[in-house]
């Protein structure tokens, strides 16, 4: 006989058993009404309450999300459900609200009994079981349940006797439908377990494999059947979450992207940033600035559309453990339309610098923004390196993602947030930029004086306008309407310039800085030719090197444009990936990696952003003790402040600290 068949006969004959078992208990048990009651909710409203007896609750009309104990439900008209004792129920009406009926009883075994029947109600409690489902007969039990109502409303013990005799057919009802109900919603059991998970330990490193043996369950099952419930993929679910959670404390919090990455299980808040514009099509900072309106994580267990239920209701809900009342608690307007006070601040700012400007011997730019009064620039002239002279001195007109913009001939006061390697390279220094690339240690001298901006995804506006630019350019096309408020603004989407050449060429045209363009990559290119001939003399021309970052159950791993040494190992050296994983890690450019599939991402190279980890460390971890890179020694490890970057001055310097180790590693051998 097969395992599966004896798991299933084992899995029957426990099933068997426990139905056994529930009419047993209720046989035995004594039970009484605690009350009976009937309500009706309004369009939209919504209700959490605390059951102060185990109780039933029987919808007649109307649509609804209920949930029960984390049980989810969509209900519409004719639904039976059931929690015991402290269990909390969560309805979110319908556009057309719902009708429903409480049936709260209280049980009890009799005292100094069978010492069977506890053991019995400590394995199976029917009294606070929770389930629900669509009953086959619903009439019959409309028909018991009002005349249970009725009877129990006339407020007179023998009505209340003959409602408890009543009950007793309605339980009998119910129960005789719960295993076919069980079998039915099994699916729906597992899926909701799974989201149980997600939407308690989004924080922890969960992974596919990680949620499948949580619930007992392979990855290929639950994916399939997580997929077939709701539409979505469990990591899918994961990461919608993971973001909701990152957009609520965008909207209630000052915490920065890093904090915010930190509490929902992400690296760094750079990956949340690009996560976040992914999966939602604006930046962090657009949301912050355009969201009023409080948030509602929507219920993504059903395949059905919400065609009656609204989703974006701004209700909050409490309960408390008095048995006859629930409190509502409407969100009403406790938040300001952060783009709205963003917007007025930015107009106040730039009308006080205009009427500034025109008591000053500066006059405006009609280019947009505002041009600095003549202190100013000859106090920041040496932001620009004068070496050599522009072959003409017109403004130019760039296409861009915006429209044609019309650049300065020669700008002497730019911000930068996503492209400052490049500038550097050019020759030109900004007056400020985001803190992240003041750190930058590939060329950290030629930084002093230029201003921090903020971070990446909550510019300060205001600090902008302060350092009177004449010129922006940025990456995010997000920014665009509130920098092109202060100067002429350049954008370049992330990704439109694909590659060294193609970013410092381009920046080279737009900035009148050709000839310096030209010659620095002239310097580029026999640099990077010289490294990809020491390491294809030191490595076999077939090897695969992996480029990840470590952490302790969920690694990540990087294709050739998202940093950690991507760019250098993979786009300037033209080294392999592991062949198997490549398609995914250029399409998707990081991979979270469950602990068991570290090996199948691992080339006989690996190039890992660690902090305070060495190849010794690395040997007595699990799994990365027997990669064959660790056990010979074939780990370059370096930490997140020199990896995380990857603009052409980072990548080039990258690029020849790991030619030097490969040559040094094929001298060892």
């Amino acid at each position: 006989m097969s395992k599966d068949c004896l798991v299933n006969i084992f899995r029957r004959s426990w099933v068997s058993e426990m139905w056994n078992n529930y009419y047993i208990l209720w046989n035995y048990a004594a039970v009484s009404i605690a009350d009976i009651r009937y309500m009706e909710l309004g369009p939209a409203e919504e209700l959490t309450y605390k059951f102060p007896a185990s109780t039933f609750v029987f919808t007649i009309q109307g649509k609804a999300y209920v949930t029960i104990n984390d049980q989810k439900h969509e209900v519409s008209r004719f639904y039976v459900l059931h929690g015991g004792k402290g269990s909390v129920l969560h309805i979110e009406a319908g556009q057309s609200g719902l009708n429903l009926f409480y049936l709260m009883y209280k049980s009890s075994l009799p005292s100094g009994g069978r010492t069977d029947l506890v053991n019995m109600l400590e394995r199976t409690n029917p009294f606070q079981l929770s389930y629900g489902f669509p009953p086959n007969s619903p009439v019959v039990l409309y028909e018991q349940v009002k005349q249970i109502h009725t009877l129990w409303n006339q407020k007179n013990p023998i009505h209340h006797f003959q409602a408890k005799s009543l009950f007793y057919p309605f339980v009998e009802q119910v129960s005789a439908q719960i295993p076919y109900a069980a079998a039915r919603y099994s699916v729906t059991d597992q899926v909701s377990k799974v989201i149980g998970i997600v939407e308690s330990s989004y924080a922890e490193p969960l992974t596919l494999h990680v949620l499948a043996e949580r619930i007992g369950s392979s990855p290929r099952s639950l994916s399939r059947k997580f997929k077939q419930a709701t539409g979505y993929s469990p990591i899918d679910y994961l990461i919608q979450f993971r973001l909701f959670k990152a957009k609520e404390m965008l909207l209630h919090t000052d915490a920065t992207l890093d904090e915010i990455a930190a509490g929902i299980g992400y690296p760094d808040g750079y990956y949340l940033g690009r996560m976040f514009k992914k999966h939602t099509g604006v930046s962090p900072l657009q949301f912050k600035e355009q969201t009023s309106e409080p948030l509602k994580w929507p219920d993504l267990t059903s395949t059905l559309a919400r065609n009656d239920i609204s989703s974006e209701r701004a209700g909050r809900y409490v309960y408390n453990d008095d048995d006859n009342h629930y409190q509502y608690k409407r969100g009403g307007s406790l938040y300001m339309n952060r783009q709205t006070r963003t917007g007025m601040l930015l107009s106040i700012l730039l009308s006080l610098t205009l009427l500034l400007s025109a008591c000053s011997p500066g006059t405006a730019s009609n280019s947009g923004g505002v041009t600095a009064g003549s202190k100013g620039t000859s106090n920041t002239s040496s932001t620009v390196t004068a070496d050599s002279q522009s072959s003409t001195s017109e403004p130019r007109i760039i296409s861009t993602v915006k429209g044609d913009i019309t650049v300065p001939a020669e700008p002497k006061r730019i911000v930068v947030d996503l492209y400052l390697g490049s500038l550097i390279a050019l020759g030109i220094k900004p007056v400020g930029t985001p803190e992240m690339n003041l750190k930058n240690p590939y060329f950290i001298k030629s930084l002093e004086g230029v201003e921090n901006i903020g971070e990446y995804e909550t510019i300060s506006l205001e600090k902008v306008l302060e350092l009177q630019p004449d010129l922006i350019v940025t990456g995010d096309p997000d920014l665009f309407d509130s920098f092109s408020k202060i100067a002429p603004t350049l954008v370049v989407p992330y990704g439109e310039l694909k590659n060294t050449h193609e970013e410092i060429a381009y920046f080279g045209k737009a900035l009148n800085k050709e000839k310096e363009a030209e010659s620095w990559l002239a310097d580029y290119d026999g640099r990077i030719a010289d490294a990809k001939k020491r390491v294809s003399e030191a490595i076999d021309a077939d090897a695969e090197v992996s480029v990840m970052q470590f952490y302790d159950k969920a690694p990540l791993a990087f294709g050739d444009n998202f940093g950690r040494g991507g760019q250098a190992v993979y786009s300037a050296l033209g080294l392999n990936p592991p062949v198997d994983k490549k398609e995914i890690l250029m399409k998707d450019q990081l991979v979270e990696v469950s602990s068991e599939s570290i090996p199948e991402f691992a080339g006989d190279y690996i190039i890992l952003t660690a902090d305070n980890l060495t190849v010794e460390e690395l040997k007595s971890k699990p799994v990365w003790n027997s990669l064959d890179a660790v056990k010979n020694d074939r780990v370059f490890i370096w930490s997140p402040d020199r990896s995380w970057y990857f603009d052409p001055i980072a990548t080039l310097d990258q690029t020849e600290e790991l030619a030097a180790w490969f040559t040094k590693k094929a001298d060892q051998k």
